[in-house]
């Protein structure tokens, strides 16, 4: 899991924790099998049937994106690797790439500059590299709503069982020891509901999209860096430019 998502997770259910203890609530009644079982079950089924099957497939890999470390590289190391890229292309030509662009691990790069050795117009060439990053974008935003849509059912979802707990109490009025408990019970589920939304679902919704903002910043990196490769830019104008497009932040970090 990614240590930034793990530690707001802890922090969120730590905070409630306390403050529980001090108002005089054991945490230990938040371990109630029927609300964990209402809220999370119920809450996904609603959230899976406003998708479609294609949809339900991904999931693993939304929620995977969701709570794992994101996967992009340093923009550091892919300007180095494109200027790199570029020296070689300048002394030796374009097609001399060929055989480097074999080896290259990203497949967004290695595809965009196949295209670029293969003659492809540069216009046309970026305009397809582009049109990948909003297919993108577009996907994430799905997954990211999956998510936010979860966020919304939770709290619906734990009232209904909340009210269904309070029936319960009505039907054993006469016995007014157990009403307390019972009462305790039912709002279990109502706070679960809550508290899975805003401690969970809801936080996810927005990692997967800082996430997919974050990949799309670098794929649009790529495609500068591509493009200036076949314009046949010298490496020191590539570097500039490409180091122009990073946030100062992020160069400071990486020297």
């Amino acid at each position: 899991m990614d240590p930034a998502t793990l530690i707001g997770f802890a922090i969120s259910v730590i905070a409630l924790c306390v403050f529980m203890v001090l108002e005089g609530v054991s945490p230990m009644t938040l371990i109630f099998l029927p609300a964990i079982v209402l809220v999370i079950v119920a809450t996904f089924g609603a959230a899976a049937a406003s998708q479609t099957m294609d949809d339900l497939k991904k999931m693993p890999g939304w929620f995977k994106m969701a709570v794992m470390p994101a996967k992009v590289p340093g923009p550091t190391e892919q300007i180095q690797t494109l200027v790199s890229l570029a020296e070689k292309a300048r002394k030796e030509g374009l097609l001399a790439l060929e055989a480097q662009v074999k080896n290259i691990e990203d497949e967004f790069l290695r595809r965009g500059l196949q295209m670029g050795i293969d003659g492809t117009d540069p216009e046309e060439l970026r305009a397809v590299l582009e049109s990948e990053i909003e297919a993108k974008k577009t996907e994430d935003k799905v997954a990211a709503k999956f998510m936010n849509n979860m966020g919304g059912y939770a709290p619906t979802i734990g009232i209904l069982g909340c009210i269904v707990g309070l029936m319960n109490v009505m039907g054993n009025l006469n016995e007014p020891e157990l009403l307390g408990p019972m009462v305790s019970a039912a709002f279990i589920a109502t706070l679960w509901g809550v508290m899975a939304a805003n401690f969970w679902f809801l936080p996810m919704g927005a990692k997967i999209l800082r996430v997919s903002a974050l990949q799309a910043a670098q794929m649009e990196l790529l495609v500068e860096g591509i493009t200036e490769i076949q314009a046949g830019t010298s490496p020191r104008a590539v570097r500039m430019k490409l180091t122009s497009l990073v946030p100062p932040g992020a160069v400071k970090d990486a020297a």
